[in-house]
């Protein structure tokens, strides 16, 4: 058994390291490719790097003498450089209200995307339109971002800062997400001009929505069952998903007047293929409705990150 859980943990490092170099990759491009040479900003701390490199190369650029010689202030603070900087708060947080390898996991991940995005700072721009560079930025940012949530590691920024507020108070943090974008929009509006921050909101609003097509687990269903074969479905849903279910009893179908039992149950939307063999194993003729839930009140099990 325990050989079992240490081949289990080494794949998941494995899975965790190939997603945290992809995220990397992919921020690097978005950067290098399409945002910085459009003129338009990510979200969350990705946006804030962005915002101060680009005060600094606009107003702050002088030289400055290092050890290894002078140095213009615009390659001390890159938008890489001052990703990670802006990020070591947040991995204090992490390290003591997550966990420990989780935290280990999100410092690779932005040590290496603050590595690419000067090793890929050679990538030459397939346009310098800002509508395109947003769109196809995001995109691909996106994809990167929403890889590595899914393989349960986080990219940094406000990542850890939602999850430390989900587990004290149990609500998203997506009031803060949206402050600080939109203060991050309003800034772009001063640093650049005000059609480019239009712009940035755009691609903000098109990563999220990549990002959640991708990282569905914090998607919250409500499935409501109309079956006749009640035992049989509430083992293989708690035997496979592991979830709650309850039961009411007594009800009739009023096509065939036959006696039937309705289960109601909570689960992710990542759930929804397990769901789908759960329903196919034990009572494939049942009635399933799937709707979206707005709020959950009370206990409903996430699994613990590490």
């Amino acid at each position: 058994m325990q050989e079992i859980d240490q081949i289990i943990r080494r794949h998941q490092n494995w899975s965790r390291f190939t997603a945290a170099f992809f995220y990397s990759i992919c921020v690097a491009v978005a950067l290098n490719m399409f945002w910085e040479p459009g003129g338009v900003f990510a979200s969350g701390i990705t946006g804030a790097a962005q915002l101060v490199a680009s005060v600094v190369r606009r107003w702050f650029n002088v030289s400055i003498p290092t050890p290894f010689g002078v140095v213009a202030a615009d390659q001390i603070f890159s938008t890489g450089t001052m990703l990670f900087i802006l990020n070591v708060p947040l991995f204090v947080v992490g390290w003591r209200k997550i966990g420990h390898r989780f935290t280990l996991f999100t410092i690779l991940a932005v040590v290496l995307s603050t590595i690419m995005i000067r090793v890929l700072g050679i990538l030459t721009p397939l346009t310098r339109d800002p509508i395109v560079c947003g769109i196809f930025g995001a995109v691909v940012n996106g994809l990167g971002t929403g890889f590595a949530l899914r393989n349960g590691i986080s990219t940094g920024g406000l990542d850890i800062l939602g999850i430390v507020l989900r587990k004290k108070t149990g609500r998203s943090v997506g009031t803060i997400n949206i402050a600080f974008n939109i203060l991050i929009i309003f800034l772009a509006g001063f640093v650049n001009d005000w059609p480019h921050a239009l712009y940035s909101a755009l691609a903000i609003f098109i990563n999220g929505k990549v990002m959640d097509s991708l990282y569905t687990s914090q998607q919250r269903l409500q499935v409501m069952i109309v079956t006749t074969k009640r035992r049989e479905v509430v083992n293989e849903i708690q035997n496979t998903l592991r979830r709650g279910i309850t039961i009411v009893h007594d009800v009739e179908g009023a096509f065939k007047h036959e006696e039937m039992t309705i289960l109601f149950t909570i689960i992710s939307r990542a759930e929804m293929y397990d769901l789908e063999q759960a329903m196919q194993h034990s009572d494939p003729y049942a009635f399933v409705s799937i709707t979206e839930s707005v709020k959950i009140l009370g206990r409903f099990y996430e699994p613990q990150s590490d």
